[in-house]
């Protein structure tokens, strides 16, 4: 007799992303891990309306980066906070975040977004200050 075991947990495998060229996001993107390369890419977020329970990750895999990655909500709707170098960087009613060239984002710096349907909320550990901007 075979035995059976089971969990109520599941094994969760997250999906990933390589971006390689300017890019809008949708829903369906969401839970993806979106990999950044070293030429920076225009990022458009889908409309926060239709995101409720959205959450998107974007991870810096390159050491020097060429041009920045812009990534821009439809209305100023972006709020929340970044860690770089050991110091919180503030997030207020944004619609745009920049991940800056000129070594300072770099390898394994990340972001994270998570939407309630009304507001993106932002969260990240970054290496150099000045690495990200948002307006």
């Amino acid at each position: 007799m075979a035995t059976t075991y089971s969990n109520d947990a599941q094994r969760r495998f997250v999906s990933s992303r390589a971006l390689t060229a300017d890019t809008t996001l949708t829903p369906a993107d969401s839970g993806k891990t979106i990999f950044l390369d070293a030429v920076g890419e225009a990022i458009t977020l889908p409309a926060v309306a239709d995101c409720a329970g959205v959450r998107l990750k974007f991870i810096v895999t390159a050491a020097v980066i060429t041009t920045d990655w812009t990534i821009t909500a439809d209305s100023a709707k972006i709020y929340g906070s970044v860690t770089e170098a050991g110091l919180v960087q503030l997030s207020s009613a944004e619609t745009t975040i920049t991940l800056v060239k000129t070594s300072k984002a770099t390898f394994g710096d990340w972001i994270e977004l998570e939407s309630d349907g009304t507001n993106w909320y932002l969260s990240g550990q970054l290496s150099v200050a000045g690495s990200l901007t948002t307006a």
